[in-house]
């Protein structure tokens, strides 16, 4: 009975501290009020892109505090990685440094003879191997904390640092035009560059769906040429006829499409502070039984999951993701994501044409 008590016990603390970074998960979410707070987090996220949004903003949220309180010497992260995935790299976590809690998934093994039936998946137990003609898929069944440090609680050999992009004022990323261009064209769009605002209403760039072009205005610097073109990428791959869920909240595409744009671009070292985010309070409030918190959070990862798949196809100097260079991704968040596909790799695949033919209005980003 004792070691059941102990099991039970320590699967009680677990659950305590899984509650604890939950909610300090959405204590950070609230704060989340206005444009440049949006604009700060996910500025932050663009360089922690290989995690997910709400573990960037809990990375973000303790690498203050050890700030404030004196246990490391800069106020903004940069590498993080799990404790032996330092000692990989010849690093150790230094003596009275506390670990960073992060939320990872748990996945569990499921089979079926017949996948396109929702219904038919079984779950497997431990060490169990699927039935003749099964296909077996992992998917997310949980969560659990994990921990991280980040590269200033810890001491050893020097992780040599990637080139990282220096730009003039008003000038574009070598070869990120093109790249996007090449992306519109894949999903089935023309792109469509046009003289002036006057050609498209007024506005910096246009997304039609009817016609399946993408217009840019060409009279604004190559920087804002560029951010437009993500802006409007993203309505491509976001918000097309058959994306009814994305457009469920009034307003929520254009923050989404600016959102992405705002993240390819810092992933490119380029300034951002000449364009302005539109305040998430009004979209983010109580709808369709979700509250602030959650559509905050949803909003995020699709808008990461987006920049991140955008990101991945370019052949582009981009600053580092977050992950120490020499090191592969093996902490639990990463392998769930291997497993359940959710992360694309490598560079230059074949984008998806995700929006199918359907007639909708099209979409124009304003300046924003």
């Amino acid at each position: 009975m004792a070691a059941r008590r102990t099991t039970e016990e320590t699967q009680a603390a677990r659950d305590a501290k899984l509650d604890e970074v939950r909610e300090q998960l959405n204590a950070e979410v609230e704060k989340l009020v206005t444009g440049e707070d949006w604009k700060r987090a996910l500025t932050f996220a663009a360089r922690f892109r290989s995690r997910s949004v709400n573990n960037s903003w809990l990375i973000f949220a303790q690498h203050q505090a050890a700030w404030e309180a004196g246990r490391v010497p800069v106020p903004m992260p940069t590498y993080v990685a799990g404790f032996r995935q330092w000692q990989l790299l010849g690093r150790s976590v230094a003596k009275g440094q506390k670990a960073y809690a992060i939320l990872a998934p748990v996945t569990g093994k499921f089979a079926s003879k017949t996948p396109a039936d929702p219904m038919s998946w079984r779950k497997l137990a431990p060490q169990e191997q699927p039935k003749s003609g099964e296909v077996v898929r992992s998917r997310m069944v949980g969560a659990k904390v994990a921990y991280v440090f980040d590269i200033s609680q810890t001491t050893g050999p020097d992780v040599p640092l990637p080139p990282t992009p220096i730009l003039l004022e008003g000038e574009a990323p070598a070869g990120l035009k093109g790249g996007l261009v090449r992306q519109v064209e894949e999903a089935g769009f023309q792109f469509l560059p046009v003289p002036h605002e006057g050609m498209i209403h007024g506005a910096n760039g246009l997304t039609n769906f009817e016609t399946r072009q993408v217009a840019v205005r060409v009279n604004m610097d190559e920087a804002a040429q560029v951010k437009t073109l993500v802006h409007e990428l993203a309505h491509v791959k976001m918000h097309g006829p058959d994306q009814d869920e994305a457009r469920q909240h009034r307003g929520i595409g254009e923050v989404e499409a600016e959102s992405v744009a705002l993240m390819v671009g810092a992933a490119h070292g380029m300034d951002t502070s000449a364009y302005t985010v539109p305040y998430v309070s009004g979209w983010a409030m109580a709808t369709d039984g979700k509250n602030a918190v959650q559509i905050v959070q949803a909003t995020a990862e699709r808008v990461r999951k987006v920049a991140v798949e955008v990101l991945d196809q370019l052949d582009t100097a981009q600053v580092s993701d977050g992950t120490p260079p020499g090191l592969t991704h093996d902490d639990p968040e990463h392998a769930a994501a291997r497993a359940g596909g959710q992360r694309t790799t490598g560079r230059r695949q074949q984008a998806r044409a995700n929006v199918r033919g359907s007639v909708r209005p099209a979409t124009a980003e304003r300046g924003l």
